[in-house]
């Protein structure tokens, strides 16, 4: 890939104005969102789509999220179904993605839903990465901001350390609050089916729709039918253990909860807050990939099965699993 001069854009109205110029020649930025930082590229642009995946490595039969700043832009796309209405309502802007029924008039890259007839579809929250999509005013491809099946990147560093030379710009507009990719449903029917756990809890879904969720998890070789259904995914670039309750020799602990003394000074939240949790996970996870090189080792402490916990032992097991 050719190698290009990354820039560093402040999160100021100059920043945003060249990030929506670059975006609209065809060129990728990456803009923070209240869940990670996204890769975005103009989503009705074969070209910027097709940048995207080759700046990730990502298969492409993997599908992306298009990312818009209005609902009435969703309903140009795609069919607002009564429950995806309802959701709306509930959670956007916010950490939840919605796959709807794509209109066959959407006027989106094909390689956006990977050939499949719907397409998944936010509203981010964060001001920065609303403020861009306003400006640019149309839909943003946008995966998270990284080497494909990689750490998640929460800050514009971890945007650079991965990505940097490879796509146009970076609008750093600092930490990502939530931490965690964003909630996945499918809403093309009458009942939500939970695709993927993330930023916005099942418990809180559930409460708000008064209904429960049904879970679709794909099996080891089915084909996604959203983002971040990849066993292996998340990564750092060692081996990862689960359920730790210290670091054998030669191992960096990532603590949850009280520790015991001499450990990395690595934790997810030294009070057990799972929100907290969620907000540094990436974080600790990219330093403990620092700590331990290409070649060491990771252990990871218990995190509780329950709300935003669910969402963290997802990626854990991603993270931990086998790699082709």
């Amino acid at each position: 890939m050719t190698t290009q001069i990354t820039e560093t854009l402040h999160p100021d109205a100059d920043g945003i104005a060249r990030a929506a110029a670059l975006l609209r020649a065809g060129a990728l930025v990456a803009m923070p969102t209240e869940t990670v930082y996204g890769l975005a590229g103009d989503a009705r642009n074969d070209h910027a789509v097709a940048a995207i995946f080759a700046a990730k490595a990502r298969p492409r039969f993997n599908p992306l999220i298009v990312h818009l700043a209005r609902l009435e832009q969703v309903e140009e796309i795609a069919r607002l179904t009564p429950l995806a209405e309802a959701l709306a309502r509930a959670f956007w802007p916010g950490p939840l993605t919605l796959v709807l029924p794509l209109r066959p008039d959407a006027g989106l890259s094909p390689l956006v839903s990977a050939g499949l007839d719907t397409v998944a579809v936010r509203l981010p929250a964060h001001p920065l990465a609303r403020a861009l999509l306003g400006a640019f005013d149309g839909p943003l491809a946008a995966p998270s901001a990284n080497p494909s099946g990689r750490i998640s990147p929460v800050s514009a560093a971890h945007v650079l350390t991965g990505l940097e030379g490879r796509i146009a710009a970076v609008l750093d507009g600092g930490a990502c609050a939530v931490g965690l990719e964003s909630t996945i449903l499918d809403a093309t029917g009458p009942t939500p089916r939970l695709l993927r756990e993330g930023g916005l809890s099942r418990e809180a879904i559930e409460a708000a729709l008064d209904m429960p969720l049904a879970s679709d998890a794909p099996t080891a070789t089915s084909r996604p039918s959203a983002p971040g259904q990849l066993a292996s995914h998340y990564a750092p670039r060692g081996a990862v253990r689960l359920e730790a309750m210290t670091a054998l020799p030669g191992e960096v602990w990532i603590g949850f909860g009280l520790q015991a003394p001499g450990d990395d000074g690595l934790n997810l939240s030294p009070a057990g807050d799972l929100t907290e949790a969620a907000a540094r996970l990436f974080h600790l996870l990219h330093e403990a990939d620092r700590r331990a090189g290409p070649q060491g080792r990771i252990a990871i402490a218990p995190v509780p099965e329950t709300g935003l916990g669910r969402a963290i032992n997802d990626r854990l097991r991603r993270a931990a699993a086998p790699r082709s």
